[in-house]
């Protein structure tokens, strides 16, 4: 037992004094002394060597957090879904009452839009409306659409002076489809092959063109022409006329 109790201090025996027992060294523990090696540092020691520029409860942000914020918060900014497609519902019913009434004064910032989402679903009642009385044409309604707006829109350019898009073209002529529409849903009730449906049909195309005319000279500044431009109009939806008719 003397032999093992003179190697336990003889082990731990230390010849390391310490000048300084009150100072801080340069790494940062009390006593001065160094760590050696595989020896453990305590977190303590390791916080105090590092300075902190923040508050408390109040961490500094880095650029890519800043940014990262920055774009999330600009999604309360975005406009609607349906804003960003072009379907405005408002615009919608103010072209479908300057349709239906044809002395109301249009405004011409609004029917100069290329607004298709009105004249589809016309296109499609319209369709609707003639299969119900027994008349398949949906490839004739969607047939003499198109080539009635290639034959407008070419004319129009000739006519104005600041010219005008396909899409304001199909825009204007769906939306002046809708009285034809409502003479279509009337055929499902009542025959139209008559003195009644004939006078009921040219009323209608008349309702239409002079629609359409006003709407053209009112978005292209056409004042004086609105005769000139309802003469092809009424061209066109006869053609519808003569589907809804026979």
């Amino acid at each position: 037992m003397s032999n093992f109790e003179q190697f336990h201090s003889d082990f731990y025996q230390s010849s390391y004094t310490i000048d300084n027992q009150e100072g801080y060294n340069s790494y940062g523990n009390p006593t001065g002394e160094r760590p050696r090696a595989g020896a453990f540092v305590t977190s303590e020691i390791l916080l105090s060597s590092q300075s902190y520029t923040g508050q408390i409860l109040q961490p500094t942000y880095s650029p890519d957090t800043l940014s990262h914020l920055s774009y999330t918060n600009g999604f309360d900014e975005e406009p609607p879904l349906l804003e960003e497609l072009g379907i405005n519902f408002d615009h919608i019913w103010q072209k479908t009452l300057t349709v239906l009434n044809p002395m109301k004064p249009a405004d011409g910032s609004i029917m100069n839009e290329t607004d298709l989402t009105g004249p589809m679903v016309f296109c499609l009642a319209l369709g609707a409306t003639l299969l119900l009385a027994g008349k398949v044409h949906f490839g004739y309604v969607y047939g003499m659409s198109a080539i009635g707006c290639l034959a407008m829109h070419a004319l129009l350019n000739l006519m104005s002076v600041t010219g005008v898009s396909h899409g304001c073209v199909a825009s204007v002529l769906g939306y002046c489809l809708l009285p034809m529409v409502i003479l279509s849903g009337s055929a499902v009730v009542i025959s139209l092959q008559g003195i009644l449906g004939t006078l009921l049909a040219l009323f209608v195309v008349g309702w239409c063109s002079l629609s359409a005319s006003k709407i053209f000279t009112s978005a292209l500044a056409m004042e004086g022409q609105q005769l000139l431009i309802a003469y092809p109009c009424a061209l066109l939806y006869g053609l519808f006329a003569l589907l809804t008719v026979f």
